[in-house]
């Protein structure tokens, strides 16, 4: 068993080179049922980092990687990492100005991608002025190297790891909720130590298996899943993406005591109706993590699975996580997310940057106790991070409040971001999407509740004169320029939209409004949104 002490600081590549010392030929992830040891895994890194040298990378540089899961969006990560370089994998479903922006914003001159992602990228090449090396994954293409020959520039043999805890690992994105999207720069131990917090939360052991469909684009499946997984010395299954209908053949096959998931999933698993599968497995699953996880569902997972943990006791965001945190074995209030730990100083604070008493509500600011624990600020966006760290306390832009005992509840967000199906939306990139229509003249994004949990996506836009588009005209539309699952449900046009004094749209009150009798529904027309 991988052990550590309080306060030890740590690199994702010593991390795993210490699994790997304990047992080369343990297994270490599984992808679909093709398993891969910690030994096998540590060959391809070498070999691809062996690769990724031959064209040029060194510390420091940035690494894109637009992958699917499997071994290779592992492989390709820690490979960066064991050069010095940055890994920033980027969500599969962008396309468009979302994919040109964060490929260009980071920099990146060298972009590993899925085959058939590349005739995206390739076409937004000429605003990727720095962009040398396209590499493919899945077989060979027109104008990029192939992985797979790329790796037979490298030898077998690991490198030494060059990185120290405080270099960066990689470039996490935001939403982009007030501007476009910002890389989080997420150190090595930073990452690390979010693997150590979880791993206190879910009291997982070192002999327990643990399964995920999250993609590994996500922060979440590396803090939650990988890296945990390295630093017990223990294995994870990795899924392709969430199927309701294979999740419990999958947990049967996988053998797993603990499963990560998404609010989403977590209320659609418990409402499907009982299967075989299901009916084999009751009792197998230990651990139910999700983030969040609707309180409601939490004695249906323990009652009708048999799970003995079930729910999330955190509160975190990509620049500071976990800020608080509470471990599942142990009694916490019904819609509380942990207590503060040893890793933050965490307040809540009025528009004064006065903290406000017990029980009250303000923002949530957070400041390190430690080095290397948050994040260390915005990619080449100084400025924007001086602008969120008023009074040497980083200002969330998030509502909260603790309770007389200490522990946190989450209340509200301040900024116009959306999710919706685990995934973080940018309003500011929709409308600058959405406003390349020519019959749009105004647009606001902003969310809806829904009925699975999390957020639906609305928009509220103001045509040009004498314009005849229909709302699901412009939804179709929309279908090529934005990822799938950022194609609004709701569409409403009108003549003007809600604003302040000085001209700025109130988006809180078209929050307020909903759905209205002139808004469009799409999940009552017959447009059908695939994943592509």
């Amino acid at each position: 068993m991988t052990t550590w002490r309080p306060g030890e600081t740590a690199t994702i590549d010593g991390t795993f080179d210490k699994a790997l010392a304990e047992g080369s030929d343990r297994p270490f992830l599984d992808f679909s049922g093709s398993i891969a040891t910690y030994g096998e895994v540590a060959r391809l890194i070498a070999r691809t980092a062996g690769g990724l040298a031959e064209l040029g990378v060194r510390r420091g540089d940035t690494v894109v990687t637009v992958l699917d899961n499997h071994l290779d969006a592992v492989v390709t990560f820690l490979a960066a990492n064991r050069l010095g370089a940055i890994a920033v994998p980027v969500n599969t479903a962008y396309r468009g100005e979302f994919l040109r922006h964060q490929i260009a914003d980071a920099g990146a001159e060298v972009v590993i991608a899925e085959r058939d992602y590349l005739p995206r990228i390739q076409a937004v090449a000429e605003g990727l002025p720095q962009l040398r090396s396209l590499i493919a994954r899945g077989g060979r293409s027109e104008g990029a190297i192939d992985l797979a020959e790329l790796r037979t520039a490298g030898s077998d043999e690991l490198p030494a790891p060059v990185a120290s805890p405080g270099d960066l690992a990689c470039l996490i994105y935001t939403a982009g909720t007030t501007g476009p999207s910002k890389g989080c720069m997420i150190s090595h131990n930073y990452v690390v130590n979010v693997a150590r917090q979880y791993l206190n939360v879910v009291t997982r052991r070192p002999d327990e298996h643990t399964w995920t469909p999250l993609p590994l684009f996500h922060y979440n499946a590396w803090t939650v899943t990988v890296v945990p997984s390295m630093l017990l010395g223990s294995s994870a299954s990795i899924a392709p993406r969430f199927s309701l209908s294979g999740f419990w053949p999958e947990i049967e096959r996988s053998k797993a005591s603990m499963v990560s998931l998404l609010g989403p999933m977590v209320s659609l698993i418990a409402q499907a109706p009982d299967s075989e599968a299901m009916r084999r497995c009751r009792g197998q699953l230990r651990i139910v993590q999700s983030a969040p996880f609707p309180r409601d569902y939490i004695q249906i997972w323990q009652d009708r699975f048999g799970a003995q943990l079930a729910g999330t006791n955190v509160f975190g965001l990509s620049e500071c996580c976990l800020t608080t945190s509470h471990p599942l074995d142990r009694p916490a209030p019904p819609g509380s997310s942990g207590r503060r730990n040893e890793d933050f100083d965490v307040r809540i604070f009025d528009e004064e940057d006065r903290e406000v008493p017990a029980g009250e509500v303000g923002e949530i600011c957070v400041r390190p106790r430690r080095a290397n624990v948050m994040f260390e600020g915005y990619w080449r966006r100084p400025e924007a991070t001086a602008a969120l760290s008023r009074n040497w306390w980083f200002h969330t832009g998030d509502l909260g409040r603790f309770d007389a005992d200490g522990f946190f509840y989450f209340v509200d967000r301040k900024k116009d971001y959306l999710r919706r199906r685990g995934e973080n939306i940018s309003s500011f990139e929709m409308e600058t999407a959405i406003l390349q229509h020519p019959d749009v003249v105004e647009v606001a994004v902003h969310a809806v509740p829904s009925e699975v949990t999390e957020d639906d996506v609305k928009v509220t836009a103001v045509l040009r004169k004498g314009a005849g588009l229909t709302c699901e005209e412009l939804c179709r539309w929309s279908i090529d320029r934005l990822p799938y699952f950022a194609v609004p449900r709701y569409i409403e046009f009108r003549d003007d939209l809600p604003r302040n004094p000085v001209g700025r749209v109130l988006k809180y009150v078209l929050r307020d409004e909903g759905v209205t009798e002139r808004t469009w529904d799409r999940e009552r027309s017959d447009l059908v949104i695939t994943k592509r």
